[in-house]
């Protein structure tokens, strides 16, 4: 029980989180952003893969709640 009470206090944190970077993304003028060399190298990467290797918030909300 105890297992299942951290794993909902994560996905809460989680969902937290999500709703912060989703304001935070809202405040910042994308048009004036330049991302770092870094940055972009990473999202290129990221962009490799297929959608189909992804794993969606609601995969990730279960494995969590079965452990």
């Amino acid at each position: 029980m105890k297992n299942l009470q951290i794993n909902q206090e994560i996905l809460n944190r989680l969902n937290e989180i999500k709703i912060e970077i989703d304001f935070i993304k809202e405040k910042m003028p994308v048009e004036e952003i330049e991302l770092t060399d870094w940055a972009k190298n990473e999202l290129a990467e990221a962009r490799k893969i297929p959608l189909s290797e992804c794993v969606s918030l609601e995969d990730v909300e279960k494995r969590i709640l079965e452990k």
